[in-house]
Order: structure tokens, then sequence, then C-alpha cells
């Protein structure tokens, strides 16, 4: 293991500070209760939950770029715990936020530096996806970032477009770690977007750029927001190796 190892705390530190370099402004989680207004969730799943009605701009976010470590519970996931190394219930939601301020063009770019640069993964060890027609995402990883074309991984809707019913959602772009053989199932098929533990997704961009009225129609946004959530508890498991 050739990157350097980091611990949880370090981790989510460097994370805030990073953003906070970029003008974002920090914040504490939220609680793991949704707000009032909020009856399509039980408990807070992702970090950008507590922040929905920001990104619809029913509400004056405090600033256009945020930062935030949110607690999070998956119920879905239960099943899978024990099994995989890569779920839990409950876990901290890494995430930076633009509400219509930067989009793709900057989002990509900080999330390839902080990887490589601030925590030093290694870049050959890293894969991004990105959804089946988001040309735009792939020209910034391949001419912007400099990923070789068979290094980008093209997937479909379940894979990589974030949507819940009706609301904002759009395309996303998700960057895999390759922890090594022994992790693998040593299928020959064995790739990225592989349901074993070899490939773990640690970052996901959510570029919500359209609006769904909940009938399957999307129109374009106006103002195109950045939702992005990386799992803490991941990055440790492959900064630490375990």
């Amino acid at each position: 293991m050739s990157h350097p190892y980091h611990g949880l705390n370090e981790l989510r530190e460097m994370f805030l500070s990073y953003f906070e370099s970029k003008g974002h402004l920090r914040l504490p989680s939220f609680s793991l209760i949704p707000p009032a207004n909020d009856a399509s969730l039980l408990l807070i799943n992702s970090g950008m939950a507590p922040m929905k009605t920001w990104f619809t701009r029913e509400e004056e976010p405090p600033r256009d770029r945020v930062c935030t470590c949110q607690k999070c519970i998956r119920t879905g996931d239960i099943e899978n715990i024990g099994k995989t190394d890569r779920h839990g219930t409950y876990f901290e939601m890494l995430g930076n936020f633009s509400f219509g301020d930067y989009f793709k063009k900057d989002a990509i770019p900080y999330c390839w530096e902080f990887l490589t640069k601030v925590v030093g993964l290694e870049e050959d060890r890293l894969y991004p996806s990105i959804y089946l027609d988001d040309d735009e995402a792939f020209e910034i990883w391949n001419k912007d970032i400099g990923i070789p074309a068979e290094r980008i991984f093209r997937f479909g809707k379940e894979d990589n477009f974030w949507e819940h019913g009706a609301g904002p959602c759009g395309p996303c772009s998700e960057v895999y770690y390759d922890r090594g053989e022994e992790h693998g199932c040593g299928k020959p098929t064995c790739t990225v977007g592989c349901d074993c533990d070899r490939y773990i997704e640690v970052w996901n961009n959510v570029f919500s750029q359209f609006v769904n009225d909940g009938e399957g129609h999307y129109e374009e946004m106006q103002n195109k927001n950045i939702d992005t959530g990386m799992g803490l508890e991941r990055l440790a498991c492959v900064c630490q190796n375990v």
C-alpha cells in the first residue's frame, strides 16, 4: 500500500478544511430526524436530505457553497451488514454542495484533487464512472483531468442517475478505488461495478440539473446544483487497508 495512512477524525477534518479553502461554509451535522416539512423520510439517509428546500430554492441557503459531515442511517442496507466490507447502517457522509453556483467543471476537479493530492490515493487505482449519455462529464474526466477513455465507465440509470420520486435529480459521476485482487471475487469478468469488495465506490458527484414531476417528465433546472457524497468510513477503510 503506497498511500499515506489517515485516521477517521483526521479524514473528516481534511475534507471539511479543504472545502472551506474553496469557499464553502462548514455546517455541523443536522439531526438524524428529518425536518418537520419532509414527510418522505423516517431518518436522514444522505448529506443532501436535510437541505432539500435549499436545492429547490424554497428557502435561501446560508451560502451558495456548503460542506458538512452528516450523520446518516440506511435501513435499506441492513441485509448487507456483515456480508460485504462496505455497508453500514449508521455512517457519516462527507458532502460538498453548490446551490446554483459551481457545476461539473469545478466539482470533478475538486473531487480529483482531494482524493489524489490531499488524501494521497494512487491515481492508477482510481476509476471514474459517468451516466450513459453524460458526454460533458466524460470530456472533463478525459480532457481536463487526463483519465484515458478506457478507464472511464459508463453506467445506466440504476447506478448513475440519482432521483427519489418527484423533485431535483440528475446524472452522477462516481469514483471507485481498486483495493486489489485479494479483495476480489476471482471471476475473470471482475471489473469496476462488480458487486464484490475489490472496486469500492468512495465518491459520488450528483449533478442536479433536472426536475422530475413524478410522472417521468424531466425539465432542465435554471439553477443547477451539486450534491456530493463520500462515506467517511469507506474512505478510512481504503486509507487504512482494513
